[in-house]
């Protein structure tokens, strides 16, 4: 072994010792005997550094899954021997290994089980047996073997091929006719021997039963003396919550309902004798938890015998699963409403299931009604926040809990299902009598019972959050609530979770506004005080900006009486702050977003004349503007690199707040019935010179041409002589990015205004080429990976670009560029379809292709296509499907192959037999392809239904692939 590398092994080695361990690691997985070296390693215990011998086992590791078919029977005997006598020193060693190494140690026995057990080592077991006896370190090391050995036979997260698949199943087929009794008695003695001194060796030896007993004979654990062992397990502290777990497998494994129902009474009529159903005594939440689970997997395995007993027909049954379920509630519920949500969280499942039960049958008891009665209760309790939430600094455990509320609101939804009405009247009374004292009530109680009628929203049944008409007394009871809520002047509660539930209610509930619209006064007022936009909390401003815009859009007929006065009051809110003012604005720029939009909406839908919206608008934009162009002029003169990002980043949100105002607008006709298109060309004037910036060009590049995107749908062809200077100052000193972004800028005005920009597109078409394979052609370092996939994206662009320009009969753009240009063009195009791996790029250029033969492809054509077409698209139509990267078997790919297909159909549609002669006299038989094939592809090409072919297509090139 080279001494020096092995050094780098050790965690706190320097890089350059790492680096050359890891080298020689590689090395050592190739040499083809290595691994002997490593195995006399470990059998003579040359090394006592835990890290070599880790290094070892991996070396052999690699040998047996990959590796090992290649030796001869003498070289595995000797890996066999190996691990027995490393095994055999384990007794013997005075300190056992570390956990790691034994963890390996398992998993290099494990493979070696896998691959041996059919056929060179049947007695692997009672080898292992016969060497760790009942010693405890042989016992931890024969457990973990064990874990290893299930892993690799039965873990789902394992990914196996069919192959493999079929091995293991052998493999558990043949273990359950020779030893799997041998290895449970193994087990029982283990359990036996170290119940009361090994509390470490019995809860693996635990967690080893609760492995197998999803796949083996379950009479050999679940009988007598295991189940009485497991329940005395239960009264001992240290193996209690592993007894639990072990019991839980136990009732999960799959079996007749009947039986499942007997196994299940019968182990409950044990635990509820020996007194664990009395959970008030107990104080161990760690052991509830699991207790919990155990109940869970319990109610719903009843659950799922009942169902498949009501599947089959036999009532008589199902009555009694019904009433094992029955008996099961009351502990059910003591375990939902448990203070601890762990505990809680572990029995949702039981309470959700037993809830569609009670959905399904027709009339409910006395008794039922109560347990659903006491569900809702228990889950208003539990939603919610404890005294302990950390409302400023939300961690793991806000969020954990943030998640049990979402399986909570699950529950209420089915409660819903179960019974609507008893729902609505719960909620209902909580509500009222928590708002009358709301000022008395802590945050908590009072956050909830907002909170519960935001989520009826959810959970009753209606159509398009039509809440208040259709069933009069679920419309009047919401109605009523609404009321109290924005009457009540909960809105002014000093808490950020009452605050935020109460807007975020108002908005789930803005119908309630059309119909009682005399409260949206003071429901506005909250939005623009201390409650919401100027609230002291910055999350609640923030979460309020995004509510205030949809209140305002969704009620904007309403908003009429009020659009002069909210605009006054969010002036201050739209300032724009520059860098240097150190001004802390209460919003940030991406909340002042909504603003703008805001202010957006309420001129435009306005029932203002249009002079009155240009000029409301206007003083909307104005300020931008004049900010803008004084803070281009600081960029330019900026020298420190921070202040010029800062000022670039300033430009840039003006921008994109100019930008969000014209969400209001649908399309030019909107803009134009405001008077609105003079001021948004005022914009784009202001905004253009930006593009000359040679400072931070990326920032204010994407920014205006956002701003471009929106002046296309708002101005339409008002934009049209903006933009080839805008053009030109994009493609200067561009990089892939840019480029990428730029693309679907010129794509979208070529698709939208056609032969219109035809004399631009065919003046800026090979500038736009030259730059983009100027970046295309840039080396960059082999293993940089965002290099490549940035070229891959800019590829892509390029084809998109090709794809609307021919899509859009524009193809004279393309011809007009003179032959040289025109041939280069279609080169880059076979190049993508055939020599680069990516399906979607690939689709592109078939769709080009087949796109420039429907159109060039004719009698009467361009000069040359035709050979052109029997040169090039032809064999790319071949070479592409036949290379190794075209995987049939992924679905983008199976796109581009159909695009080839139609790019065949295409030449045939219009070259007419020529083509078909060309393929069966000459092309198809330079690829070798025997006669008869060239026939029946021929025939299939022939046909007149499209979708015959692209069929026949995929099976030609499965069956010509090696």
């Amino acid at each position: 072994m080279d001494e020096r590398a092995l050094l780098g092994l050790n965690p706190n080695a320097d890089s350059d010792f790492r680096q050359r361990a890891l080298a020689y690691f590689e090395q050592l997985k190739i040499s083809p005997d290595a691994w002997q070296v490593c195995a006399e390693a470990l059998a003579q215990r040359t090394y006592s550094d835990d890290h070599i011998k880790f290094f070892c086992f991996q070396v052999l590791e690699h040998q047996v899954k990959y590796k090992y078919s290649e030796l001869t029977t003498v070289q595995q005997q000797l890996i066999r021997e190996t691990l027995i006598s490393w095994l055999q020193a384990q007794m013997l060693n005075p300190n056992p290994e570390k956990t790691f190494i034994r963890n390996k140690a398992a998993q290099v026995f494990a493979l070696l089980f896998v691959t041996e057990y059919l056929t060179k080592w049947p007695k692997f077991f009672f080898d292992i047996l016969s060497v760790v006896d009942l010693n405890p370190r042989g016992v931890d090391l024969y457990l973990r073997i064990l874990m290893a050995v299930d892993s690799e036979l039965v873990d789902r997260d394992v990914v196996h091929t069919s192959e493999e698949a079929r091995r293991n199943t052998l493999i558990k087929d043949t273990m359950r006719e020779q030893c799997i009794p041998n290895l449970v008695e193994s087990w029982y003695q283990i359990l036996q021997n170290y119940q009361y001194n090994n509390s470490e060796v019995t809860c693996q030896c635990l967690e080893v039963v609760g492995a197998y007993v999803s796949w083996i004979d379950l009479s050999l654990i679940a009988n007598d003396r295991f189940i009485n062992m497991l329940l005395g397990h239960m009264s001992i502290e240290v193996l209690r919550e592993e007894a639990c777990d072990c019991l839980f497998e136990i009732v999960n494994k799959g079996m007749d309902p009947v039986d499942k129902m007997k196994l299940v009474e019968s182990l409950c009529q044990v635990l509820q004798a020996a007194g664990f159903f009395n959970i008030d005594q107990e104080e161990d939440v760690d052991f509830l938890a699991r207790f919990s689970k155990l109940v869970n997997g319990m109610g719903q395995s009843l659950i799922a015998s009942w169902t498949k007993l009501i599947k089959n027909g036999d009532i008589k049954n199902a009555q009694e699963a019904l009433q094992a379920i029955e008996t099961k509630v009351a502990l059910m519920l003591q375990l939902l409403i448990h203070e601890d949500d762990d505990i809680s969280s572990n029995i949702i499942g039981f309470c959700y299931d037993y809830l569609h039960i009670l959905k399904q049958l027709t009339v409910l008891s006395d008794q039922q009604k109560a347990n659903v009665e006491a569900i809702m209760l228990a889950v208003m309790k539990k939603l919610t926040y404890d005294e302990e939430y950390n409302f400023e600094n939300e961690g793991e455990d806000e969020a954990m809990f943030v998640e049990y509320r979402k399986q909570l609101k699950l529950l209420l939804d089915r409660l819903a299902q179960v019974s609507p009405e008893l729902l609505l009247a719960s909620v209902r009374r909580v509500f009222s009598s928590t708002l009358q004292n709301w000022q008395t009530t802590r945050f908590m109680e009072v956050e909830v019972a907002i909170r519960l009628l935001y989520m009826l929203a959810e959970a009753l049944p209606l159509s398009h959050g039509a809440h208040f008409s259709g069933d009069v007394s679920k419309a009047s009871a919401l109605q009523d609530m609404m009321r109290t809520l924005v009457t009540s002047g909960v809105s002014s509660y000093q808490h950020t979770s009452v605050t935020l539930e109460f807007f975020e209610t108002v908005v789930r509930y803005e119908k309630f506004f059309t119909i009682e619209p005399q409260h949206i006064p003071c429901v506005l007022m909250a939005f623009l005080d201390h409650r919401g936009l100027r609230h002291s909390n910055g999350k609640v401003r923030s979460r309020t900006a995004y509510l205030f815009s949809r209140f305002v859009k969704s009620l904007n007929k309403q908003m009429n009486p009020f659009i002069e006065d909210i605009l006054n009051r969010i002036q201050d809110l739209l300032e724009l702050s520059p860098p240097e003012n150190g001004y802390q604005s209460l919003l940030s720029s991406d909340d002042q977003l909504f603003i703008y939009e805001t202010a957006g909406v309420l001129i435009v839908n306005s029932e203002y004349p249009a002079e009155r919206k240009q000029a409301l608008m206007r003083n909307l934009l104005t300020p931008l503007m004049e900010k803008f162009k004084i803070l281009l002029e600081k960029l330019m003169l900026a020298q420190d690199e921070e202040r010029q990002a800062s000022l670039a980043d300033c430009l840039n949100h003006a921008v994109g707040f100019a930008s969000r105002t014209s969400k209001a607008f649908s399309n030019k006709q909107t803009v134009k019935q405001c008077g609105c298109s003079e001021v948004y060309l005022d914009c784009l004037q202001t905004f253009l010179p930006a593009l000359s910036c040679p400072l931070q060009k990326d920032v204010l590049r994407s920014g205006v041409r956002t701003f471009l995107h929106r002046m296309i749908i708002c101005l339409e062809e008002e934009v049209l002589p903006f933009i080839p200077s805008a053009s030109e100052h994009m493609l200067k000193d561009s990089e892939a990015k840019d480029l990428q972004e730029f693309i679907p800028l010129i794509n979208q005005i070529t698709a939208k205004f056609k032969i219109q920009v035809s004399p631009f597109l065919q003046q800026m078409f090979m500038p736009l080429l030259h730059a983009i394979f100027e970046v295309l052609l840039r080396p960059a370092e082999e293993n940089d990976q965002s290099a490549a996939l940035e070229k891959q994206m800019l590829r892509r662009s390029y084809f998109a670009f090709l794809q609307t320009v021919t899509g859009s009969g524009m193809s004279e753009v393309i011809a007009n560029q003179g032959a040289e240009n025109v041939e280069r063009v279609l080169v880059t195009v076979i190049q993508g379809a055939v020599e680069y791996p990516d399906p979607i790029a690939q689709k592109t250029c078939f769709i080009i292709l087949s796109k420039l033969v429907e159109l060039w492809g004719g009698k009467d054509g361009p000069v040359g296509f035709a050979d052109f077409v029997y040169k090039h698209i032809v064999p790319a139509c071949f070479l592409a499907p036949l290379k190794q990267t075209f995987d049939l078997a992924d679905a983008q790919t199976v796109l581009a192959l159909s695009e080839c297909a139609v790019t065949l159909k295409t030449i045939h549609l219009k070259r007419g037999p020529e083509c078909v002669q060309y393929l069966q006299q000459e092309y198809l038989p330079s690829l070798q392809v025997a006669p008869e094939i060239i026939q029946e592809f021929c025939q299939a090409l022939q046909q007149p239904d499209a979708k015959v072919f692209k069929n026949y297509l995929k099976v030609f090139f499965q069956r010509a692939k090696p």
